[in-house]
């Protein structure tokens, strides 16, 4: 009994060896596994969870200005902090002076809110603690790092005095709103608008990498052993765009939307002979009330031009010989009938035959439209016209430099798909039934002000590195004349008669310093036409043209969309933005005034020389040497007058006041005028508003009794 309890025992015994052993076995076997065949799998996982490869981010181009000033830029911003529990920091600093000092320092310029004694009592918690990253600053600027770095240990570097420096960049716009929508922006992978987005590969530069490891608390610091590869700098874009000029449209713009309560304006100024995109301005409302570039309307939104469209019109029949401009054209007073569709025209006039000038000038629905349905109302001269807008490059889209431009719509003659019908012609000869950006009507206009040539529209003159030029974007002109030199040059006459006919559209806004041509545009949206009437969902006040007339320099057009006070059509909302931005265009260019001086000077006659002028005797002296005017002096009092003698001479008299007597004032200033009669106690009103007293009340020579006098300006 008793052996075989010990034999039992014994295979009991020999069991758990051999498990043992297995278990033995089963452990060495993947111990050899796993640090010998699966070694390097196993260490780089480990590695991996303590020392990683960061990218570093480069710094991004610039966007500049044709003379290289910032439209955007990349600014250096800092994230400091701090290991306290650097091996390389010397034990003897804890207990020395410059201990206290860093407290202070940052007590003092980093964390005003601490004490420099809890200050030092803080970082020393940090040491004891264990900790390896705390924070200093974020979002430093580079005076701020500066300073910080400047301080006791801190001034020994990151591995030293255990600083930790890491670099970032912020996009800044030191213009802020100026050309904000056309610089555009980057969001992410997918979000890429205007320049920014259309050169970002260019702008972003190659980023760098540096190797970080694991402190605890998520917090990762620079590998000691300083193994990195540094970022390359992104490279410059320049643009074509004037900062001046830039201003100028803009602040243009932003007046007209807020006096016409509008929903959102463009304007587009370029150069004639080249297409550069000088000043580009796209308004609209925020959310908040405040205007701002909320999308780059004037390449990225297509509509229905309205009139501005008919010089396309005029140009395919010029081109074509259909018309003349001393042709007539029954204007119908104003009212006309298409496949039972009614046309009218903008005012309401009693209007038959005139001259197709005067229709164009007067910017006439029907006349414009008639002419172009007698022209090209059967289906073989339907496509003519098409093919002539295709030739004058209204099809296609300008192909600028940054994205989102859509492709023109220009109907296919007749074709049932494109929704051709009785009444297409005549709706698209002014504008309906076609679309087209505000930068690709530009362009066409730009056309007929370079003599026919046609450029392409860019926005960008070249790719910098360093200041050296890496890429340039050259002038793109497309071979031939859109159209003969004979009919470009009627189509420039009908513009310029738009402004200087008194019939034009334009006609107010004529200037007397210099000459420029151009159309208006009036285009209704969002309308239905209903068998009763026309439902209109708002306007589009246009105008485009180009300065000064004889010699085009810059090409300009304004839409200002959905205007909801102070007029709707574009010769009251578009065109004084036009105006105005050439008027100052001009003003930074002096070499673009008319010259006055070219002929000898003539002799003034008595009738043009100022005469019976009065006022302070050293003032009319001293205006007299300015204007480089000759005359006899014979006045040797305080007050004197001019008179003009023989047909060419001018002389100097004295104009005496006489102690307790009313003076003569007649042919003084009005601040002249008030000195001597209110000196003499004399109450004054007036009337006139501005020039010299032509008459006083009270006749010069009178006592001086406090009496009320009155002067009427002239």
């Amino acid at each position: 009994m008793a052996f075989n309890v010990k034999n039992e025992v014994l295979v009991r015994v020999y069991v758990v060896l051999a498990v043992v052993m297995l278990v033995a076995v089963a452990i060495f076997t993947q111990t050899v596994k796993i640090s010998v065949v699966e070694g390097e799998k196993w260490r780089s996982k480990g590695e991996d969870l303590y020392i990683k490869e960061v990218p570093m981010e480069a710094e991004r181009g610039n966007i500049l200005t044709e003379d290289g000033s910032m439209l955007a830029t990349s600014m250096p911003f800092f994230d400091i902090s701090w290991d306290p529990n650097s091996n390389a920091i010397d034990t003897v600093f804890w207990h020395s002076k410059s201990f206290d000092s860093l407290a202070y320092y940052l007590a003092t310029y980093v964390n005003p809110n601490m004490t420099p004694g809890a200050m030092k009592e803080y970082l020393w918690q940090q040491k004891q603690s264990g900790k390896r990253f705390v924070p200093i600053k974020n979002d430093a600027s580079m005076t701020e790092k500066e300073r910080i770095t400047s301080f006791p240990l801190f001034n020994l570097g990151q591995f030293k005095g255990g600083l930790i420096v890491v670099q970032k960049y912020n996009r800044e716009r030191p213009f802020r709103l100026l050309a904000n929508r056309t610089i555009g922006y980057v969001q992410g992978d997918s979000i890429k608008v205007g320049i920014e987005g259309a050169f970002h590969d260019q702008l972003q530069g190659e980023e760098g990498t540096q190797l970080m490891y694991r402190v605890g608390g998520g917090m990762w610091i620079p590998l000691e052993n300083l193994s990195k590869i540094e970022p390359k700098p992104g490279r410059d874009v320049v643009t074509t765009l004037d900062v001046n000029l830039q201003d100028i449209t803009e602040g243009a713009l932003a007046k007209a939307m807020v006096r016409h309560q509008a929903e959102s304006g463009v304007a587009i100024l370029m150069d004639v002979k080249t297409g550069a995109v000088k000043a580009m301005a796209n308004l609209g409302w925020t959310k908040e009330g405040q205007l701002w570039e909320t999308y780059n309307h004037a390449i990225g939104s297509s509509t229905e031009p309205g009139s501005t469209f008919k010089l396309a019109s005029m140009l395919a029949m010029l081109e074509d010989g259909y018309i003349d401009l001393d042709d007539s054209i029954d204007l119908e007073q104003g009212v006309t009938v298409y496949h039972d569709a009614e046309l009218k025209d903008a005012y309401p006039h009693t209007y038959n035959r005139v001259s197709v000038k005067q229709a164009f000038g007067m910017s006439s629905n029907v006349g414009v439209s008639r002419m172009v349905y007698n022209s090209y109302g059967t289906k073989n001269r339907a496509d003519k016209y098409i093919k002539r807008l295709q030739d004058f490059y209204l099809s296609q889209p300008t192909g600028i430099e940054v994205g989102g431009e859509p492709e023109p719509y220009i109907k296919r003659a007749y074709n049932q798909e494109d929704g051709w019908s009785g009444t297409t012609l005549p709706w698209m000869a002014i504008g309906y039934e076609v679309t087209t950006t505000p930068l690709q009507l530009l362009a066409f206009y730009n056309a007929v002000a370079n003599d026919g040539v046609y450029v392409k529209p860019y926005l960008i003159r070249e790719i910098q590195q360093y200041g050296v030029t890496m890429k340039k974007f050259p002038v793109t002109e497309v071979k031939g004349r859109i159209a003969s030199k004979k009919a470009i040059e009627q189509a420039q006459e009908l513009l310029e008669c738009v402004v200087d006919s008194t019939w034009g559209t334009a006609y107010a806004a004529r200037s007397d310093a210099f000459r420029f041509a151009g159309k208006t545009g009036t285009a209704q949206l969002n309308y239905q036409r209903l068998k009763e009437k026309t439902k209109v969902g708002g306007y589009q006040a246009s105008f485009a043209g180009y300065f000064p007339a004889e010699n085009p320099v810059y090409s300009c057009i304004v839409l200002i969309s959905k205007p909801k006070e102070a007029g709707i059509y574009g010769g009251a909302v578009a065109l004084p933005v036009f105006r105005e931005i050439a008027e100052k265009a001009i003003a930074t260019r002096l070499e673009l005034y008319p010259v006055l001086n070219t002929s000898d000077a003539v002799a003034f006659t008595s009738n043009q020389m100022p005469n019976k002028d009065a006022g302070y005797r050293t003032d009319i002296q001293y205006i007299m040497s300015e204007l480089g005017l000759d005359y006899f002096n014979k006045a040797d009092g305080d007050w004197a007058a001019l008179r003009s003698s023989a047909p060419d001479s001018l002389k100097l008299l004295n104009r005496p006041v006489v102690d307790k007597l009313v003076p003569n004032v007649i042919g003084m200033g009005l601040r002249d005028a008030l000195f001597l009669l209110e000196n003499k106690g004399l109450r004054v009103q007036f009337s006139g508003g501005y020039g010299k007293v032509v008459t006083q009340s009270i006749t010069p020579g009178t006592r001086v009794n406090g009496q009320v006098v009155y002067l009427r300006l002239g």
